[in-house]
């Protein structure tokens, strides 16, 4: 038991080593604990793998976040077969509670482009940084054809309203899909 700790523990010290001060910061920000984080971050590997043995051109098409292991599956499809295959690759990784997915039908020559979605995720990022009175580390924020995305946990529903409110403000954001949830 004990060399198992230690095991996990080291593990857990190799992978944010390796994944820079971010996440080293995020990770001690994080309200779970190693071994959830291990768990997820396990979770979230083998979902990408599912769909790697699968058909490997989706990948770009979808990303996967697991959180205390509720799934989250943000992105876009091409066909409702794809749409399906995502969520019930998901759903077949031990560890998996729920899964949580905002998938849209991928439109060609979108006006609403990668650098678009980029700018716009950094803008809401900014802005939920910059208000101290929002538990921001635990946010997550996408953006796909300038519809902006949240998941994670904040202190009180009062956050998730601001978050939203901050999402909302940022130009040329169409619509708010929160997945927030509050621990109090």
């Amino acid at each position: 038991m004990k060399k198992s700790i230690i095991t996990l523990l080291t593990l857990g010290f190799v992978i944010l080593a390796n994944s820079g001060c971010g996440t080293i910061y995020s990770a001690v920000m994080d309200e779970r604990n190693v071994k959830t984080i291990a768990s997820d971050t396990s979770i979230e590997v083998k979902i990408l793998k599912n769909l790697t043995d699968e058909k490997t051109s989706d990948l770009v098409a979808v990303s996967v976040t697991s959180y205390n292991g509720d799934v989250f599956l943000v992105g876009e499809y091409e066909s409702n077969t794809q749409k399906n295959r995502f969520i019930s690759s998901a759903k077949k990784v031990k560890g998996v509670k729920s899964v949580k997915s905002y998938l849209i039908p991928a439109k060609k020559n979108h006006p609403c482009d990668t650098k678009k979605n980029l700018g716009i995720t950094v803008k809401v990022k900014a802005k939920l940084v910059g208000d101290k009175s929002i538990w921001s580390t635990n946010v997550h924020v996408s953006t796909i054809q300038c519809q902006v995305v949240l998941w994670g946990t904040v202190g009180t529903s009062a956050e998730i309203t601001k978050s939203i409110q901050h999402a909302k403000s940022v130009e040329g954001v169409k619509s708010v899909k929160s997945f927030l949830k509050s621990t109090k």
